[in-house]
């Protein structure tokens, strides 16, 4: 594995920094959600009962919550943690067996329940009054019911509100669909830009490349033109092909990623492995393999994702990461860290990658 850091232009920089700054303030509210959560569940009150230090593990058992949960408790700390509410102690290293340990701060000591004289100045039903609209509606998808919810492995958090996932909803839904579909167009329309001008070679000595769940062919519309003798297609579902504009250099093909994939020298993943949980991850990554030819034959994977704490001295783009990671959570996705990458690529039969982090997200490629 390797990792390179990219000397981008100033004008890139630029357009990179200020998207980090526009999806900090548009997530923000999910440290409201995080809060409410938090409240609901008594985390705080938890904590204090392991007198004021305690591992997820502890504090799962000490809420009362099923620990196929645990993940997403990870998850909902790492806001938490980020945003001051409590602090994590990491382990000394990795592989000593110890858990990461959650610790209160003053500013959770505020929020522990009026059942003792040391919580006496709780402002726990000020906050809970305040934080009533992000506890029930759809800017939480009922997180704080979902982690009370006991099935194993049971619906994502949208699904428990809503009785059917993003994806069945965008299929019996145009405005959903189309909605989502004129979001990721926008994302291709800021994002391919910068790729291409930024790290172009990634695409050089590539024949084909097929762009997988790749919506109305905005991304692959851009790398054909900047490559015109690179044949493009799109891979996407039916009803999503369907809406998808004619674009002379690339060809749209309907399908399921699930199931198989046009064989191509490369595969685009933009923004579609966070969608899904690991197992969906691994397979769609196995029929990747399957498409591609060997890496001495040119075959590889972009992946273009978010790498959780790419930039750990970034405080602000760490900040807007985890709050992406908890809102996707909503749906049942992840943005994952390296090490979570790592697994992924592991166990669906890939042996090298190289990262390049790219403002929120970074360009992965990976190799058979």
């Amino acid at each position: 594995m390797r990792h390179n850091t990219m000397a981008l232009s100033e004008d890139s920089n630029d357009l990179l920094q200020a998207q980090v700054e526009l999806w900090n303030q548009t997530f923000s509210f999910m440290k409201s959600v995080a809060l409410a959560v938090a409240l609901d569940l008594g985390i705080a009150d938890a904590i204090r009962h392991h007198g004021g230090a305690a591992t997820l593990s502890q504090i799962l058992s000490e809420i009362g919550i099923n620990p196929c949960k645990l993940p997403g408790l990870r998850r909902l700390m790492r806001v938490l943690a980020v945003a001051g509410t409590f602090t994590i102690q990491e382990p000394e290293t990795s592989s000593d067996g110890h858990e990461p340990v959650y610790k209160l701060t003053a500013a959770s000591r505020l929020v522990m329940s009026n059942n003792d004289g040391e919580s006496s100045a709780s402002l726990s039903p000020m906050l809970s009054h305040v934080l009533n609209p992000f506890h029930d509606s759809q800017l939480s998808m009922g997180l704080a019911a979902w982690f009370r919810h006991d099935e194993e492995p049971g619906p994502c958090p949208y699904a428990l509100m809503l009785g059917a996932t993003l994806f069945e909803m965008c299929r019996g839904d145009d405005a959903v669909n189309a909605s989502i579909n004129d979001a990721m167009a926008a994302d291709s329309r800021f994002l391919m830009r910068i790729v291409l001008k930024e790290c172009g070679e990634i695409f050089r000595g590539i024949d084909s490349l097929v762009d997988v769940a790749g919506g109305v062919g905005g991304a692959a519309a851009a790398i054909a033109a900047a490559f015109p003798s690179l044949r493009c297609s799109v891979l996407d579902l039916p009803h999503v092909v369907a809406k998808a504009p004619s674009v002379s250099e690339v060809q749209f093909v309907a399908g399921d990623m699930f199931e198989s994939i046009p064989p191509a020298n490369a595969i685009l993943l933009k923004y579609v492995l966070h969608d899904w949980g690991d197992e969906e991850c691994i397979k769609i990554l196995e029929n990747c393999k399957q498409a591609i030819p060997s890496r001495d034959a040119g075959g590889k994977i972009i992946i273009i994702d978010m790498v959780v704490g790419s930039k750990p001295s970034d405080i602000k783009l760490l900040e807007t990461q985890v709050l992406c990671d908890l809102d996707i959570m909503k749906i049942g996705g992840v943005e994952r860290d390296e090490q979570e990458w790592n697994k992924i690529f592991l166990e669906a039969g890939f042996k090298d990658y190289n990262i390049m982090p790219l403002g929120l997200r970074s360009i992965i490629e990976l190799y058979p």
